[in-house]
């Protein structure tokens, strides 16, 4: 069995298996509103900002969009995976694949490329969407390359830290802080700003800044950012694989 009979299997169940889920079903819809959100109020309040107080937003937009758009798409679902991989691990579903065709190897590339390929898809309509900040369609796939290994690396951090979907969830809301740090190194005007790149989600950040700015030298930090992540990804990948043969 190869990954894409496992997409043809697992993705239906997946699907169900969020939909049914009251908890898990309205984080589908959160991308979606969150850049009408931006269409239709940021623009507005841009001109109040500038009429009444002289401030001009609009020099703000790169990060607004990098915390709105490129961290947050890939982290809905790295959520909702690493949910279904708590679920799966509970009910002892990763062991009743052990003895069926589906081998492990295929399931975790199936986990792993679901929430990549869902993340690249999104952003090619968030940015449009939101209609602020918008890159080429070439720049959005660069940015794209950089932000989705974010998804299946906090998915898995959610499947092999937390003991359950109550921990789950207090791990998600603490995840606002490593989305949230980075956005401070766009204020920062110097080579220090790099100190961030210590969080994982300071990369994808950094890719599209660069490239809103047209500034040159992108594919070393896109290199970065996919290496770092993809690395942090094998490790808790190894973790997770630990937990479940507890």
């Amino acid at each position: 069995m190869n990954t894409m009979t496992a997409f043809k299997i697992l993705a239906p169940i997946d699907i169900r298996n969020v939909v049914r889920d009251s908890s898990l079903k309205w984080m589908v819809f959160l991308p979606l509103l969150t850049a009408l959100i931006i269409r239709w109020g940021l623009p507005p309040l841009t001109d109040r900002l500038l009429e009444e107080n002289g401030f001009d937003l609009t020099r703000y937009y790169p990060v607004i969009m990098s915390y709105f758009v490129v961290a947050l798409c890939p982290m809905i679902f790295s959520t909702l995976m690493g949910f279904v991989l708590l679920d799966e691990r509970d009910d002892d579903t990763l062991t009743a694949l052990q003895v069926t065709p589906l081998s492990l190897n295929i399931y975790f590339a199936y986990r792993i490329t679901l929430p990549i390929v869902l993340t690249v898809t999104l952003l090619f309509v968030m940015f449009p969407l939101a209609g602020v900040g918008v890159l080429a369609p070439s720049g959005i796939l660069i940015t794209a390359i950089a932000a989705a290994p974010t998804a299946p690396m906090f998915a898995l951090f959610l499947g092999s830290v937390a003991q359950n979907k109550v921990q789950g969830f207090a791990l998600m809301k603490l995840a606002g802080l490593p989305l949230l740090l980075p956005t401070f190194a766009f204020f920062v005007d110097s080579a220090w700003g790099y100190a961030f790149g210590i969080i994982p989600t300071y990369w994808p950040m950094k890719v599209y800044w660069m490239l809103d700015a047209g500034e040159p030298g992108i594919w070393p930090v896109v290199f970065v950012a996919v290496t770092y992540q993809l690395v942090l990804t094998w490790f808790l990948l190894h973790r997770f694989n630990v937990v479940m043969h507890r």
